[in-house]
């Protein structure tokens, strides 16, 4: 709707098309208290008539109501650079661990590879070596319960 359309729609009509009924008692008793129609507060606000004044100005460019205006624009572009920063930086933080993590660290995948190298060299070795170690721990796990 053009501004002055609005406009028009707001005053009050002369032919009587007005909703509200005329009271009867504006031209009685002078001493009585004339009511005041009552502001709508969100019409009365700033925010709202700044909006609405930028919905007509859209409608007139023929800007459909989903476009954002630029500057709102900026500030979510704004607001989604700095969530990917911070996330950044907090798996930044998390990679970067304490001296004492590291040296953890090391030493479990230290463990790791011994583990399999051992598996290997076991895996390599040829039957009878492999029964004779056997044989060898249950001869000290059996010896080692005699002398106690």
């Amino acid at each position: 709707l053009p501004a002055s359309m609005y406009t028009e729609i707001q005053r009050e009509r002369p032919d009587g098309g007005n909703i509200l009924t005329h009271p009867d008692y504006i031209d009685g008793n002078p001493d009585l208290i004339k009511p005041k129609k009552l502001l709508n507060p969100v019409k009365a606000s700033k925010s709202h008539q700044e909006l609405h004044r930028e919905l007509l100005m859209n409608h007139k460019r023929g800007l459909g109501v989903d476009s954002k205006p630029e500057l709102q624009r900026v500030l979510e572009h704004r607001r989604r650079d700095l969530l990917i920063k911070q996330k950044k930086e907090e798996e930044q933080a998390k990679k970067l661990q304490s001296p004492f993590e590291k040296e953890l660290l090391k030493r479990h995948q230290r463990l790791d590879q011994l583990e399999k190298e051992q598996e290997k060299q076991e895996d390599h070795a040829p039957e009878f070596i492999k029964v004779k170690e056997n044989l060898r721990r249950t001869s000290t796990v059996t010896g080692d319960e005699k002398a106690a």
